[in-house]
C-alpha cells in the first residue's frame, strides 16, 4: 500500500468516525450525559447550602430556651420543614422543566417565600448583633442556594434545548417545539445514491458527492458501501 492509499484510507476512517461523532442521538445522549453532571453538583451544593444554615435557623427559632427542652428540640424542625417544601418543588420542576410545560405563579411564590424565609432567620442574629463578617458568613450560603435555584432550572431549559436541535427540532419564540428537519444520516444519503445509480455508471466518490451531495470525508464511505451492494445484485 503506497502513501497515498494509506491517505485514502486513513480519510475514509476519519469520515465514518466523524458521521458517528456528528450522529444526532450520539450528541444527544452526550447532553444528557452532561445534564446529569449538572444536576447532581446542582443539587449537591443547594443541599448541602441548606444543611449550613440548620444550625442558624435552630439557633434564631430556640432563643431564649433551655438546651435540650421540648421547644429546643423542636426548633430543629423548622428549617427541614421550609427545606423540605423547596426541595420538592425544585424537584418537580427539574420534570416539568424537562418537558417544557410551564408551573403556576404559586409555584413561584411558594418558592421565592421558602428561599427569603431561609434567608432571613439564617442572618437575622447577625444583623441585630450589626456584626459584618457574620451577615456575610450567614449571607453566602443561603445566596449561593437562591442562585443555583434559579439557574439549575434555565440550565435544564437550555440543555433541553441543546437535545432538541441535535435532534433536528428548534423551538418558535413562543417556546414551542418545531421539525426543524431531520438530520440526514449515512443510510439516506445511501439510499440517494442507490437511487440515483443505474447500470453502467462508474461508482466513484466524485459520482456519490454530485449525486447527493454529501461531503468530500463521506463519499468515499458511500461509494464502497454502493459498490458492495451492487456487487451483491
Amino acid at each position: 500500500m503506497n502513501r497515498a492509499q494509506r491517505l485514502a484510507q486513513d480519510a475514509a476512517e476519519a469520515a465514518e468516525v466523524r458521521a458517528y461523532e456528528t450522529d444526532p442521538d450520539v450528541v444527544a445522549l452526550r447532553i444528557e450525559r452532561v445534564r446529569r453532571q449538572v444536576d447532581w453538583m446542582c443539587w449537591s451544593g443547594i443541599v448541602l447550602g441548606l444543611a449550613f444554615t440548620m444550625t442558624n435557623v435552630q439557633t434564631f427559632a430556640s432563643a431564649g430556651t433551655r438546651a435540650w427542652s421540648l421547644p429546643w428540640l423542636a426548633a430543629w424542625a423548622l428549617d427541614p420543614t421550609v427545606s423540605l417544601v423547596l426541595l420538592a418543588i425544585l424537584r418537580a420542576e427539574q420534570v416539568t422543566a424537562r418537558y417544557k410545560v410551564k408551573t403556576g405563579r404559586w409555584v413561584r411564590r411558594a418558592k421565592w417565600f421558602t428561599l427569603a424565609a431561609t434567608y432571613v432567620m439564617n442572618t437575622w442574629a447577625s444583623y441585630a448583633e450589626g456584626e459584618p463578617a457574620a451577615i456575610v458568613l450567614h449571607s453566602v450560603p443561603p445566596l449561593v442556594v437562591f442562585a443555583a435555584v434559579e439557574a439549575i432550572t434555565d440550565l435544564r431549559d437550555k440543555l433541553t434545548d441543546a437535545v432538541l436541535v441535535a435532534a433536528g427540532e428548534r423551538r418558535d419564540v413562543h417556546g414551542e417545539s418545531v421539525n426543524a428537519g431531520r438530520r440526514k444520516l449515512f443510510a439516506d444519503y445511501l439510499a440517494d445514491a442507490r437511487a440515483s445509480w443505474s447500470p453502467g455508471v462508474e461508482i466513484t466518490a466524485a459520482w456519490v458527492r454530485q449525486a447527493t451531495g454529501c461531503s468530500r470525508g463521506l463519499s468515499p464511505r458511500l461509494a464502497r458501501a454502493l459498490l458492495a451492494e451492487v456487487a451483491d445484485d
